[in-house]
């Protein structure tokens, strides 16, 4: 490390995000077969192409894949807001089904929103389209924000 590289500690969010993302990025994406697309401040969006590695006994892909897809959205969004020192960890999180997914469906995007951001809580919005727009699942998410 030069002289000049920050630490983890002392990058905001948003660095700590395209540092994180720049190389193979975290294991749950290699794990769910996920990638980065977008981060920006505020917003990031994620891709996936959900196949039978991750369908279900009836067929379809697992509600779990869609879950954790809005969760990374949410979560991120909320990260790349964040001040140097800080730190998340997600409350809750509401998820909506609205059509069911499988192979067929192809890539989808998990696009992540921040609501708003204060000083102790932080709240974001997710939706998981298909390549035409539409609506597979949405999610909301409250998460604590702390110093680290």
């Amino acid at each position: 490390m030069t002289d000049t590289a920050k630490t983890l500690v002392e990058m905001t969010g948003l660095e700590q995000l395209r540092a994180a993302f720049g190389g193979a990025g975290p294991g749950i994406g290699r794990t769910m077969g996920f990638k980065v697309v977008e981060i920006e401040e505020g917003r990031v969006v994620f891709s996936g192409n959900p196949g039978p590695e991750v369908y279900n006994p009836i067929g379809t892909v697992h509600g779990g894949y869609a879950a954790t897809l809005l969760d990374s959205a949410c979560g991120c969004a909320v990260h790349s807001r964040l001040a140097p020192g800080q730190g998340y960890t997600t409350l809750e999180l509401k998820i909506a089904y609205h059509r069911a997914m499988t192979q067929a469906t192809g890539e989808v995007f998990a696009e992540g929103k921040v609501v708003s951001l204060g000083r102790r809580a932080g709240f974001a919005e997710a939706t998981l389209k298909d390549a035409a727009g539409r609506l597979y699942a949405s999610a909301t998410s409250s998460l604590l924000v702390f110093d680290r």
